[in-house]
């Protein structure tokens, strides 16, 4: 499912000799009421991989309220609104399996990218508690935390990005930690140690560090 029907026709054709039962869907997750009409239509579902997100470069300016609802719309609300109508069909059956793609931004918040963070943050909140919830009834939820991989939503970026993976090494981490059912995954690796690492810094001196970089 996704919002270009043209990528979603090569997509398919270049895994027809793997398997011909592909359908793909066209749709914008922002247009709910559509979203959620397209998912009462689908008859069963296994597994659902919540990967739509957007993000809007990198800013120190005042985001226009415009702009920071369609990236909470999309990251952040379009997940809900895709499983209000599957979780009940997963608690039907007594399984499921719901993926989110998060990012390793959500874990800290840089000034320049507040509002992308603090969507992922959100997103990490909501798997959680879904987490609790639906595992005791046999509903797995996975959070995938990856850090910069190449793709459309990373070629904006003008700046140095640490231990930027290419697509393929990407999909292939989020694929193996999707297969071994990992509740929570953070890769790379060193780059998530970073982070954890500046985390654990005195506020007063991540505040110096982050003041350095962005003055």
């Amino acid at each position: 499912m996704a919002r270009r029907e043209d990528r979603l026709q090569k997509l398919q054709s270049e895994l027809a000799p793997l398997t011909k039962n592909i359908e793909i869907i066209v749709c914008d997750v922002s247009d709910f009421d559509n979203l959620q009409q397209k998912m009462r239509e689908l008859l069963d579902v296994d597994m659902v991989i919540l990967n739509a997100g957007i993000s809007l470069g990198h800013s120190l300016e005042i985001t226009p309220f415009a702009e920071f609802k369609r990236l909470y719309d999309v990251n952040v609300l379009s997940n809900h609104a895709i499983l209000e109508v599957l979780l009940p069909k997963f608690l039907e059956k007594k399984s499921g399996k719901i993926v989110f793609i998060s990012s390793l931004a959500s874990l800290f918040s840089m000034p320049s990218s507040k509002v992308y963070s603090s969507s992922k943050r959100a997103l990490n909140a909501y798997a959680e508690g879904l987490r609790y919830k639906y595992e005791p009834h046999g509903i797995k939820v996975i959070n995938i935390l990856p850090g910069f991989i190449k793709s459309e939503l990373t070629y904006k970026n003008k700046f140095y990005m640490p231990f930027l993976l290419d697509t393929i090494s990407g999909a292939k981490a989020i694929k193996k930690a999707i297969d071994r059912d990992k509740k929570f995954y953070a890769f790379p690796t060193r780059f998530y140690f970073l982070i954890t690492l500046f985390k654990t810094l005195p506020p007063f001196l991540k505040q110096k560090i982050i003041k350095t970089l962005f003055h």
